[in-house]
């Protein structure tokens, strides 16, 4: 908690210094694809023998643009975004999805050619809770809440994008983690979280 309030007061931070150089508010949405890669993925599929599919979720939250060249080519942008990530595995009529809920503070460095949007940067999640929900039709269904996971994630954004004059935007970006995934099973310490996220933007008094 301590490191989730330092991570909003450098956001808030870096907001302030900002709308002192034109900082741009914008807004965003968009859908995830995404799943496990690393060893943990291969001892999952190695033990229900199939293989793991993409989980379709959603991710949104607010964005600051803080120029850092006066024709704005150069930019900083930090988000907070709230995001889903996990995966599924099918079998017949089993059914299984892993659902992550994180809050997420990218802050990306930023290229913007005449409204290409190249991006990279870090990010840093933490995690507000996990359902597991298991699908049947002779055995019912049921959820499932676990506390195994790590509850700080550190991962990467490298993206594409483009962007109007007035403001609209839509790109798409790989979402890869650096940390683990689970912090209680020792064979599975390098499985990571692997996603593709498509989104929509506005930002406020165009760019």
């Amino acid at each position: 908690m301590k490191k989730t309030f330092l991570s909003l007061l450098l956001l808030g931070s870096v907001a302030s210094a900002g709308f002192a150089q034109g900082i741009q508010l914008g807004v965003k949405a968009g859908a995830n694809l995404s799943r496990y890669t690393g060893d943990g993925k291969t001892n999952i599929e190695a033990v229900t023998q199939t293989g793991m599919k993409m989980l379709v979720g959603f991710h949104g939250g607010v964005t600051l643009n803080a120029p850092l060249s006066s024709d704005g080519f150069f930019s900083l942008q930090p988000e907070l975004l709230y995001s889903q990530r996990g995966y599924r595995l099918e079998e017949g009529t089993n059914k299984l999805t892993v659902r992550h809920h994180f809050i997420d503070l990218p802050v990306l460095a930023r290229i913007n050619a005449d409204g290409l949007i190249f991006e990279v940067g870090p990010q840093l999640g933490y995690l507000i809770g996990t359902k597991n929900t298991f699908e049947n039709t002779t055995a019912g269904n049921g959820d499932d809440y676990f506390d195994g996971d790590h509850q700080f994630s550190v991962g990467y954004i490298a993206g594409v994008g483009y962007q109007v004059a007035s403001g609209p935007s839509v790109g798409i970006r790989y979402n890869g983690s650096i940390s683990g995934v689970y912090r209680n099973i020792v064979e599975d310490k390098k499985t990571r979280h692997s996603l593709f996220q498509l989104y929509v933007g506005y930002t406020f008094g165009g760019r």
